[in-house]
């Protein structure tokens, strides 16, 4: 028996290849097993190939595995596409209908099954992919039963009917199997899991629960791939809090609305990809300026411009630090796991508010889209703390009936709150240079009191783990740093340097900006070398080590920049090669 292994279904795009997947692995979640899915997908509604890896495993997984034990394959693209995955000894289980073939120089083992024939017997094509999960559930030795409740809550408002004859579908993928192919490897069997209830979620659905735990009750958005899922989590869930959703004309219109209801004084995001994030900067700016609460979810993906929609990148961390114009403080936080996902967005609505500024969540495709096992959250854990935010209905009385002073120049760089129609509380509002009551003001004096203010708040900015370390060496061969959804990968090099007698420690950055420099520095200049993993071109953290902590003679890149995540072994392979 197996402690894990990696299945992959594919076919065209609209032909079913998702929901597959989506059956496939909720049925193993419930038996208690980790898994860590990914899709490929093309950037159109239907046609072109797609697949659905997930890797299911008795252990925690956090990353995609380097190889392929099962392929389903619907068409021969898939095939051959996917077929060089296999490990020796790998199977094949493909429609009959298309006739498949493997590659001479393959030494994966080819079952055809007549996916389409059976399903056209019980009704309609369309449960082919049924078919192929009794396949598989016959190869690891499942059973059948495991999916019944999982068909019956996918398919049953579509009537009782159509979930029996899925289930018959299942049965007899299953049976053929076995009876017709005679299929008996118990190399193939998974152990069993622990049996353990634990969540099965993308990272997009860990933000989105993690804006309704946090308070938020308001969303401005426009859709886009890969940051859709949140608009479309909270456009369900928010109505039952008494918040709502409003899908703009654009991300221009999106990002200022949310800066207009956190004025009012509801908590509010908005959420994007890099494209829609190049639109914002303008009011990302307005943010700074009037000091108003600001929280943008970016999902990063492939650019520039439109780009690749629906692949995997990380390239635009320099643009979400420094793309604004003018000078203003912005907190900019990169969580590395769909738990840190949930709980970051909550800390996000909490500092956009105790700073009074914009606050991004930086994600990447493969951890936003990506689904996978979660321990049960926490939710003893959530604070909310809404800096200086002023309470009740009314404020002290002003003398000479004047202007609150709503940008007051403080020590600690962050100024009185008040939301609109409280008595006592009126202030101007402008995107201009201000004075304290928020008057237009262009007196030198003025403009350098409130830039300091402004820029002095972060200082006192306090992330409780800015910069997740894994240290056992305390001089390291090598000290690997990466951001967002790299950490598994780096996390499984790590463990097969160390069985080639590397010493390797890894910090995985999760505050970008402000830099945790202080933090930073002592990992690098215990380490002989550090090598940066990133999925962009230009080496952007790296970059950004070099400006903040410096010792660039000893930073290194392992970059990838295809459209595809990156793997334990090109990680563990091109580290080698920088020695």
């Amino acid at each position: 028996m197996i402690s894990q292994l990696s299945w992959k279904v594919g076919g065209q795009q609209g032909e079913g290849i998702e929901s597959t997947g989506e059956v496939f692995s909720i049925a193993l979640n419930r038996m208690g097993y980790y898994l860590y899915g990914y899709r490929h997908f093309s950037s159109r509604i239907k046609g072109g190939h797609t697949n659905n890896k997930i890797r299911v495993s008795t252990t925690q997984v956090r990353a995609i595995s380097d190889d392929l034990d099962i392929l389903v394959a619907f068409d021969q693209e898939t095939i051959d596409v996917n077929v060089y995955e296999l490990r020796k000894g790998g199977l094949v289980i493909a429609d009959s209908k298309f006739n498949p073939v493997i590659p001479d120089d393959c030494s994966a083992v080819l079952y055809s099954v007549p996916f389409t024939q059976i399903a056209t017997e019980l009704g309609t094509s369309l449960m082919k992919n049924m078919v192929a999960i009794g396949a598989t559930s016959a190869v690891l030795d499942l059973g059948t039963a495991q999916f019944q409740n999982v068909v019956q809550e996918i398919y049953g408002k579509k009537g009782q009917q159509i979930v029996e004859k899925n289930l018959e579908a299942i049965e007899k993928g299953s049976t053929y199997m076995k009876q017709e192919l005679n299929f008996d490897r118990d190399d193939m069997y998974l152990e069993k899991a622990d049996g353990r209830k634990r969540m099965f979620m993308i990272g997009n659905d860990a933000i989105a629960l993690g804006a309704v735990a946090g308070g938020a009750r308001f969303m401005a958005a426009y859709p886009i791939t890969p940051a859709s899922e949140i608009m479309e989590y909270l456009i369900k869930k928010l109505p039952y809090f008494g918040g709502t959703v409003i899908q703009t004309e654009d991300e221009i219109a999106a990002c200022t609305m949310a800066i207009g209801a956190n004025y009012a004084g509801t908590r509010t995001l908005t959420a994007s990809a890099g494209p829609g994030l190049s639109l914002m900067m303008e009011a990302i700016g307005l943010s700074g300026i009037t000091e108003q609460p600001l929280v943008i979810i970016d999902t990063q993906r492939g650019g520039p411009s439109t780009g690749l929609p629906t692949k995997q990148e990380q390239s635009d961390l320099m643009a979400m630090i420094y793309g604004t114009h003018g000078e203003i403080p912005k907190i900019v936080m990169a969580p590395s796991t769909v738990q840190e996902a949930f709980y970051d967005t909550i800390e996000a609505f909490n500092l956009a508010e105790e700073f009074q500024c914009p606050v991004i969540l930086l994600t990447d495709l493969q951890l936003s889209l990506g689904k996978q096992t979660v321990e049960p959250l926490q939710y003893d854990k959530i604070q909310i703390r809404r800096g200086k935010l002023a309470q009740g209905g009314e404020l002290p009385e002003i003398e000479n009936k004047g202007y609150f002073k709503r940008f007051e120049v403080t020590e600690d760089g962050v100024s009185p709150r008040v939301v609109p129609g409280m008595k006592n509380g009126i202030h101007h509002v402008t995107g201009v240079e201000h004075d304290e009551t928020g008057k237009p003001s262009e007196v030198a004096t003025n403009r350098k009191a409130q830039m300091d203010k402004r820029l002095r708040k972060l200082s006192y900015m306090r992330f409780d783990t800015p910069v997740h370390q894994n240290l056992t060496h305390p001089e390291p061969d090598v000290l690997f740093v990466g951001f967002n959804s790299t950490r598994g990968t780096i996390e499984e090099a790590m463990v097969r340097l160390e069985e080639d007698g590397v010493k390797v420690n890894h910090a995985h950055v999760r505050l970008l900006h402000p830099f945790p420099a202080d933090e930073m520095l002592p990992l690098v200049k215990a380490a002989k070398k550090v090598v940066v993993v990133e999925n962009n071109a230009t080496g952007q953290l790296a970059s950004l080590i070099k400006m903040n902590v410096g010792h660039a003679e000893k930073i290194s890149s392992i970059l990838k920049y295809d459209g595809n995540p990156l793997l334990p072994h090109e990680v563990h392979s091109k580290c080698k090669e920088l020695f």
